[in-house]
């Protein structure tokens, strides 16, 4: 038995469009229950009850946007614009539908979106309605339970395609669409709860994992201040404190009997302006990074200290100084800690720093490399290196830094990289009240 076809006429070049009876109309119905089965994601329902309506809805355009609280996304079949292809999901108040998502309104209908008002507010996300030439529009809610989840909507290029009788089809559709989508959602909001939470714990540990680390850190600072505190500087004031005390005995001082005593109590002046300057980098917190790991080297190989040659290169164009304080201040702490590790376990002839600005993957990047040319990985079995090397990965972690330790391409020596993605740059006169 065939189903009787109802032509309708549309007002555009003249051409029928054929409409179907009820009993093709529910048998399309059951098609896009069955296209619907099975789709576990937003795209790919959309795109299945697109292919199922587009002889009895014709459209060049569907979609089914979805509601997040004041925020909704779109799903898109056919023709994909802005709505779907920006990243962020959009403001109701911006939607040209909002009408509809607000519930002010049952339906929407037009035969031509791109002049009529209602779609082209103030403030309205409506361009994509233009760039695609979306004139006949379409527009039902998604209800569940009562409560609107979205909108379903069909558009055509094509004016006044649609008619009133369209709308108890659409509604349909969207009534068959409703619970599916509703589903999905919650499905996906569930996923991601899952992956935030996982997420959350994973910092949660990380940060506990390198406050542990970072106090452990000073504490062996602490104690190795107060070793160098008792190993150098008050050994040299006890033998002074000797020496006074011999002289006491004296009837009376020649000058060349207390150069000893001046000369000593000179040494244990420079040994605790190195130990404090080593504690709290003045030179950084007065000129910046750059001259403040240009100094440190200067004072830790440079001046007959070791026989170890330095290099500093600043190829970071003044990035370094636009970073926050306690920011540079880790900076520098890893930077000393790997010079340090370097000097002391990898007997290198030449060390070298460099600050280095590059773009990578569209961001810019702050470089810090600090290469030796030592025994390279064969000191790692030093407990100490092993331990610095921790507390410099904990450093980097806790300023989101990556790290990076391995040996150098030509097969001597090391290369530490710390590579911090900068923030983007404030456009010129944005915050400026203009």
């Amino acid at each position: 038995m065939t189903q009787a076809v109802q032509p309708l006429a549309s007002a555009e070049g003249g051409a029928l469009r054929p409409r179907l009876g009820p009993e093709a109309v529910f048998r399309r119905l059951l098609h896009v229950s069955k296209a619907l089965a099975g789709q576990l994601d937003f795209q790919t329902a959309i795109q299945a009850v697109s292919d199922e309506l587009q002889d009895v809805l014709p459209h060049d355009h569907l979609d089914v946007c979805i509601l997040r609280r004041d925020m909704h996304v779109a799903y898109e079949a056919g023709a994909h614009t802005d709505w779907s292809l920006n990243e962020r999901p959009h403001p109701v108040e911006g939607s040209p539908i909002r009408a509809v998502l607000l519930g002010e309104t049952p339906f929407m209908m037009t035969g031509d979106a791109m002049v009529d008002p209602r779609f082209h507010f103030a403030g309205a996300f409506a361009h994509p309605i233009l760039d695609a030439a979306l004139r006949s529009r379409i527009h039902v809610p998604l209800l569940v339970r009562g409560e609107i989840i979205g909108a379903f909507s069909c558009s055509s290029r094509a004016r006044d395609l649609y008619d009133e009788a369209d709308i108890p089809f659409a509604r349909h559709v969207a009534d068959m669409l409703a619970p599916y989508f509703f589903a999905l959602r919650a499905t996906e909001d569930a996923r991601r709860l899952a992956i935030e939470e996982a997420e959350g714990r994973a910092r949660e540990e990380a940060f506990r994992e390198g406050a542990l680390r970072l106090t452990e850190e000073l504490e062996r600072e602490r104690q190795r201040i107060g070793m160098d505190l008792h190993d150098l500087t008050l050994a040299d004031l006890t033998r002074l404190l000797r020496h006074v005390e011999r002289l006491r005995g004296e009837a009376a001082l020649a000058p060349d009997m207390l150069e000893p005593i001046a000369g000593g109590l000179g040494r244990c002046i420079r040994e605790l302006r190195e130990i404090i300057d080593d504690a709290r980098p003045n030179i950084l917190q007065l000129f910046g990074l750059a001259e403040g790991i240009e100094d440190f080297l200067g004072r830790a190989l440079g001046g007959g200290a070791t026989t170890i040659a330095w290099r500093f290169l600043d190829r970071s164009e003044g990035c370094v100084e636009d970073l926050a304080e306690p920011l540079r201040v880790a900076l520098f702490r890893i930077v000393q800690e790997a010079v340090n590790n370097a000097a002391h376990h990898a007997e290198p002839s030449l060390i070298e720093v460099e600050l280095r600005r590059e773009r990578r993957g569209g961001a810019d990047f702050m470089l810090i490399e600090i290469r030796d040319d030592g025994i390279g990985f064969a000191s790692l079995q030093s407990r100490k290196r092993v331990g610095g090397i921790r507390n410099m990965q904990t450093r980097a972690r806790l300023v989101g830094a990556q790290f990076q330790i391995q040996r150098r391409t030509d097969g001597r020596g090391t290369a530490v990289a710390l590579f911090l993605e900068l923030p983007p740059p404030v456009p010129a006169g944005e915050g400026s009240g203009a």
